[in-house]
């Protein structure tokens, strides 16, 4: 798949690689059955390695969006590569409306933009059934008490070395090995199994 041809450091634009993708897809789509004829939306999803991987698998319909357009030009030129319809989207999260069974994201880490993970986990538990986003493992205190606060049940918390390759100018190291979490979250009220229509994409 096309990577994206220039990040930006302050949307912390870090392509989820490609074997953690697979994973994150596999325990969604396999393991707890969240894919297989679900609506499924990716929020922030940059190239739409996670969107396009959805419909891969057999999701009903999937989305992505992000508010980068050179990302989803890219996001657009993968999913026609790779057969799929995927319905893209520019724009913040703001220009999401509806419900949807399965949210699957990469969002930033907060580290450019203080809580920005939180504005992307507040969006993502408001709109979904059931939650996968990947969150720096040094942050878990503070994003299980989050959700905890917001009502949701944390089902499970797979852990990964996510290896950021040299990409921006302060970047000293050719690789630099990051901790994070993959959780799968069931949203508020969302009870185990249930399914929901997506109103709007």
């Amino acid at each position: 798949m096309r990577p994206h041809p220039s990040p930006q450091i302050g949307l912390e634009q870090y392509t989820i690689p490609a074997d953690i993708a697979a994973d994150m897809l596999f325990l969604a789509g396999v393991v707890y059955r969240d894919i297989v004829g679900k609506f499924v939306i990716d929020l922030g999803t940059g190239t739409g390695r996670l969107a396009i991987g959805a419909v891969l698998m057999g999701a009903r319909r999937a989305a992505g969006v992000d508010i980068d357009a050179v990302a989803i030009n890219v996001a657009q030129e993968n999913s026609q590569l790779a057969k799929v319809n995927v319905d893209w989207i520019v724009g913040d999260l703001d220009a999401i409306r509806g419900r949807f069974d399965t949210v699957l994201m990469n969002p930033p880490f907060g580290t450019k933009r203080r809580h920005v993970d939180k504005i992307f986990l507040r969006k993502a538990i408001g709109i979904g059934r059931v939650v996968y986003s990947i969150h720096k493992s040094a942050t878990r205190e503070h994003i299980l008490r989050y959700l905890d606060r917001c009502g949701c049940k944390v089902r499970a918390v797979h852990e990964y070395t996510l290896e950021i390759p040299r990409m921006f100018e302060h970047h000293r190291k050719r690789r630099h090995p990051v901790n994070i979490d993959c959780y799968r979250i069931e949203a508020k009220g969302e009870s185990h199994g249930s399914s929901v229509r997506q109103q709007r994409l």
